[in-house]
């Protein structure tokens, strides 16, 4: 019987990660469809390529390396080990012990929810950095990101690892359940690095100070990926709970569904209701920008807020996006989707909330360890991006610019019936 009761979990545990790992690779696909709208029509076929190509990247690159980096030992020549010998050694070590509800799965499901992670902090960069960043400049970026960037900082966040050997994140209250710093503001990080190497795009920033607003091309397909993310949240940080096969997770997996949604809704209610309040229409790409940034927002601490809780705390990363939005374009920091206000500004926010209904967690420890996740992060990518831009240049020429990188980079238009 109690082998029969171990047997079953390690498959609804090991089956639990498998889809909301699926369902977290299907938010590459929300996030090609969200920059595809929000940029114009001839640079559509590049943002759509970037994004499937980053996506192996980061998938070959994890299993190369960043796993390792992250969490020790070697899977890519030797292979994942875990499977029935983990059953065997949880069998053997509680066989006198009593079934406790502990959690065993499979270490290559592990591998796989891990690595859509990783796509997701890279396809961040992207939309960042669209319509005036080269192809290739961006995917080789793309290589040191998720192969060494992401996993270093990874390892001494959910790695357990001592921070240069100096300091352990965990020993001083940090946490961050789902990702918000060690998934979003990392992407963001990288990008604002990016960003600021890359600079604006031709004509967004005049001489006399005056913005000119560049409207995206496809606003349904934009609000379509917001769905797509929406969706594929719920395995981000539903299946952050790690397991699923007792009542007291599946009732927590069911807590972290609910207010997962109920922040989204938040942040997009506060984002539509500010963006009418500021410019006196409801500004469908800020109300977009709002449900993310409430996503973003509770994805540090899912578990713990009441459903009340967690649509407050939505509400506030939708508002706070609307104003960084605002704050990032009067410094001139070109960013076509607003990635890094919704991943970095949301990012940090989301980190500074987990102490109010998490006892266990400090705010000392979320600052410094927000802190050493941006630091890390912008540093190292923004030596990258120099390396990178010395090399084979990172930005288009402006003739290129002008014409649109979808014919200079992939020789291809998405739309060529209606842009001829």
């Amino acid at each position: 019987m109690e082998e029969q009761i171990y047997q079953l979990q390690y498959a609804i545990d090991t089956f639990y990660f498998l889809v909301c790992g699926a369902l977290v690779m299907w938010m590459a696909a929300g996030f090609s469809m969200l920059e595809a709208g929000l940029v114009r029509a001839k640079n559509t076929t590049e943002i759509l390529t970037k994004n499937v190509a980053l996506f192996a990247i980061s998938c070959i690159m994890y299993l190369i390396c960043g796993y390792a980096i992250m969490y020790g030992g070697t899977i890519f020549l030797s292979g994942i080990e875990g499977g029935d010998s983990l059953v065997a050694d949880a069998l053997a070590s509680k066989a006198e012990e009593g079934f406790d509800g502990g959690s065993v799965y499979s270490t290559a499901s592990d591998f796989f929810f891990q690595v859509v992670f990783v796509a997701t902090a890279m396809s961040i960069v992207s939309g960042a950095v669209a319509e005036r960043m080269k192809l290739w400049a961006f995917l080789l970026f793309a290589v040191v990101m998720t192969g060494f960037i992401y996993p270093m900082e990874g390892s001494w966040t959910w790695g357990g690892n001592a921070v240069f050997g100096l300091y352990t994140l965990g020993d001083l209250g940090f946490s961050d359940f789902a990702g918000s710093g060690i998934v979003h503001m990392a992407g963001a990080a990288a990008a604002l690095a990016g960003v600021i190497l890359l600079g604006a795009r031709k004509g967004k920033y005049a001489s006399d100070g005056s913005i000119k607003a560049i409207p995206g091309a496809n606003l349904p397909m934009a609000t379509l990926g917001t769905f797509i993310l929406w969706m594929g949240w719920f395995g981000f940080n539903g299946g952050s709970v790690l397991k699923l096969a007792d009542v007291s997770s599946a009732n927590a997996v069911a807590m972290v569904f609910l207010n997962t949604n109920a922040a989204a809704a938040g942040g997009l209610i506060a984002a539509l209701l500010l963006a009418h309040a500021l410019f006196g229409k409801a500004d469908l790409t800020m109300a977009l920008n709002g449900a993310l940034a409430g996503l973003v927002a509770i994805t540090a601490e899912p578990s713990t807020p009441t459903a009340l809780q967690a649509t407050i705390f939505g509400g506030m990363g939708g508002v706070l996006v609307v104003f960084s939005i605002i704050f990032l374009d009067k410094i001139k920091i070109d960013d076509p989707v607003g990635a890094i206000s919704v991943h970095g500004s949301c990012g940090l926010l989301g980190l500074l909330l987990v102490p109010i209904t998490n006892g266990d967690v400090s705010f000392t420890g979320q600052i410094l360890g927000a802190l050493t996740i941006f630091i890390w992060v912008f540093v190292t990518s923004f030596i990258v991006w120099m390396i990178i831009k010395a090399v084979i240049g990172i930005r288009v020429s402006e003739e290129e610019e002008a014409q649109g990188v979808d014919q200079s980079e992939c020789g291809l238009e998405a739309y060529p019936e209606f842009t001829k």
